[in-house]
């Protein structure tokens, strides 16, 4: 076995998923936006892609009864669980924040004034992903593990 295999498959793992995030916006939503690839969220989540590539490799190469393998799954649901909930959750936070924001100054027009700079940010609201987006990160991993599995240890 290549001792890069298990770095390797997880790197690849997390840029393909990044690479696939316009696409996957297309398939979904029908809006082509190639600046995708530098942004959080969206379909397939990169951070689930890459732990669950790295999971599996650990698996593979070292052994599902070891130690480095056990810690790997800890810390792969936690990421995707977060990424799933508190960054999802977080990014809908700020869409109701700035919706707040933008329904004052209606309401209240020219009456109303927001000299801070912070009502001046522009703050992104998608942070996190929906737990499809995060299935699909972890089916992109475990599949590129796998299939790099095969590839670097010489199986075919």
């Amino acid at each position: 076995m290549n001792k890069f295999y298990v770095p390797v498959a997880a790197s690849t793992a997390c840029i393909l998923a990044q690479l696939l995030k316009p696409v996957g916006h297309f398939l979904i939503h029908g809006d082509w936006n190639p600046k995708l690839v530098y942004s959080s969220g969206d379909m397939p989540s990169s951070h689930s892609a890459l732990v669950s590539a790295l999971t599996l490799a650990i698996g593979l190469t070292d052994g599902f009864d070891t130690n480095t393998f056990y810690i790997s799954l800890c810390f792969s649901v936690i990421i995707c669980y977060d990424a799933a909930n508190v960054r999802f959750y977080a990014g809908k936070n700020i869409t109701v924040t700035q919706k707040l924001i933008d329904d004052l100054k209606d309401l209240f027009g020219s009456n109303i004034v927001l000299n801070d700079k912070i009502y001046m940010d522009k703050m992104k609201g998608v942070l996190g992903h929906t737990y499809f987006e995060v299935i699909g990160g972890v089916l992109l991993g475990l599949f590129i593990a796998f299939i790099f599995y095969i590839w670097f240890g010489g199986i075919i």
